[in-house]
C-alpha cells in the first residue's frame, strides 16, 4: 500500500487519459484535476482546502461530479479491475464474487433522508455495500442508509455484477444474503449464493473461504482519509469516493 500520496505517474495518467476523451477542460488541466480529486480522496481535506498547487476547487469539484454522473469513474475501475486480473495472470472476468457491507458514521450536515441506524452495530449513518472478487478487486458498490438489511441493499449489486456475467457462476456472503437475495441471484441470473456461516465454537472474526477478500478490502480503505466517516451529501459521491480510493489501490499495482 502507498504510504504517502503522489501526483499520477506518465504510466498511470495513460491508463486514465483514454477514457475521459471529450472532458478536456478549456483552461484547466484534465492531469491536474486527476490528481486534485486523488489527493483530496487520500487525506480527506475540504473542498474549499485544496492545495495551491491544483487547479481552483471549484473547477475540480465541477469535474468530479460531472464523471460522477456519467460513470466515468465506473469505466475506470472496470478498465483497471480487469488489467490487475491480467496481470495477476487471471481471466479478465471472474468467476466467483464475495459479497458483504460495512456501517460508517456520518459528518455533519448530511440529510436525514440518507442516514439511518443500523441497530446491530448501533450506528447511525450510511451502509457501504460491496461485491469483490477473489483477489479483493471491486466488482460493485452500493451506498444506503444503515438501516437498510443486507439482503435488500445488496440487490442493487446483483444487476452491477451483470457486467461480470461472462464467468461468473457464485457469489458468497454470510447469512444475511440468503433468504431473498438468494432466489433473486438464482432465479434471474442463474448465480448460486453460498451462505457460509461462522462454526459456534469460534469467536470474533474468523476468515472464511472465498469471503475473507471482502474484509481485507474493507481494511484497504482505512488508509484513506476521506473514507474515515461518510462526509458526503450525497449517495452518489460517497459511492466515488470509494471508487476513487479502489482506483488510486490498483493505479499502483498495474502502472
Amino acid at each position: 500500500m502507498q504510504t504517502k500520496f503522489t501526483d499520477l505517474t506518465d504510466c498511470q495518467w495513460e491508463v486514465i487519459e483514454k477514457k475521459l476523451k471529450g472532458h478536456r477542460p478549456r483552461k484547466q488541466s484534465l492531469r491536474e484535476i486527476v490528481n486534485a480529486i486523488l489527493w483530496l480522496t487520500r487525506t480527506g481535506t475540504q473542498w474549499r482546502n485544496l492545495e495551491s498547487k491544483y487547479p481552483p476547487w471549484q473547477s475540480v469539484y465541477y469535474y468530479f461530479r460531472l464523471w460522477s454522473k456519467r460513470g466515468i469513474w465506473d469505466e475506470i475501475l472496470r478498465e483497471l479491475v480487469s488489467l490487475e486480473r491480467i496481470r495477476q495472470k487471471r481471466q479478465s472476468s471472474p468467476s466467483r464474487a464475495a459479497v458483504d457491507s460495512q456501517s460508517v458514521k456520518v459528518g455533519s450536515f448530511i440529510d436525514e433522508a440518507s442516514v439511518g441506524i443500523d441497530g446491530a452495530k448501533k450506528v447511525k449513518g450510511r451502509k457501504r455495500h460491496i461485491a469483490v472478487d477473489s483477489l479483493g478487486l471491486p466488482l460493485a458498490i452500493h451506498i444506503t442508509p444503515a438501516n437498510v438489511h443486507d439482503s435488500e441493499g445488496g440487490m442493487d449489486l446483483l444487476w452491477q455484477l451483470e457486467e461480470w456475467e461472462e464467468r461468473l457462476v457464485q457469489i458468497v456472503g454470510d447469512k444475511a444474503y440468503g433468504g431473498t437475495f438468494k432466489e433473486m441471484a438464482k432465479d434471474a441470473y442463474g448465480w448460486e449464493v453460498d451462505t457460509m456461516k461462522r462454526p459456534p465454537s469460534k469467536q470474533g472474526f474468523v476468515p472464511q473461504k472465498g469471503r475473507w477478500q471482502v474484509e481485507r478490502s474493507f481494511g484497504w480503505l482505512n488508509f484513506f482519509r476521506r473514507l474515515a466517516k461518510d462526509f458526503e451529501k450525497t449517495a452518489l459521491s460517497a459511492k466515488t469516493f470509494l471508487q476513487l480510493a479502489f482506483i488510486s489501490i490498483i493505479l499502483n499495482r498495474v502502472a
